[in-house]
């Protein structure tokens, strides 16, 4: 199920973030390793998560992802492998709530794309998908919720 995409405005958030490059296949298999990396060094160094994990999408070119995995976090993470601290930026996104497996995660772009194309405003090029609740917290897809954050540099 696709909730109806909205405007919303996101607070400025310190992360803590692992940087991967690679194909859309390396990428579904990766993610969750790094995840579980980022998930280790957070552990090792007392710092909880501070809200739910994310991968942040800055190019994808149709062969290649450049994005990052990461999490919220209250302090800087001291450097430690691949994790560093990262920021979510404040800002003004177009914002879409996806309940449900991840295979139907391409659609649920598609349809924020189109929205915010029919609505007027223009898109960063980047992408923040947050994973509210997945397969960490319930096997069952039907219980997943994804939010789709779209930057937006123009409001009409």
């Amino acid at each position: 199920m696709i909730d109806t995409p909205r405007i919303a405005q996101m607070p400025d958030q310190l992360t803590a973030v692992i940087r991967m490059t690679g194909t859309q296949s390396e990428m579904q298999n990766e993610t969750g390793n790094g995840y579980k990396e980022l998930m280790a060094v957070l552990s090792a160094t007392g710092i909880q998560p501070a809200g739910p994990w994310f991968t942040h999408h800055l190019r994808m070119d149709g062969e290649t992802y450049d994005y990052e995995v990461g999490v919220p976090v209250s302090s800087p993470v001291p450097p430690a492998g691949r994790v560093r601290t990262g920021r979510w930026p404040a800002g003004t996104v177009a914002r879409l709530v996806l309940t449900g497996s991840y295979e139907w995660l391409f659609g649920a772009w598609a349809e924020l794309d189109a929205w915010i194309e029919a609505q007027g405003h223009t898109s960063a090029p980047d992408r923040w998908e947050c994973y509210v609740r997945g397969p960490e917290s319930t096997p069952d897809p039907s219980g997943w919720r994804t939010e789709l954050n779209r930057p937006l540099i123009r409001i009409a």
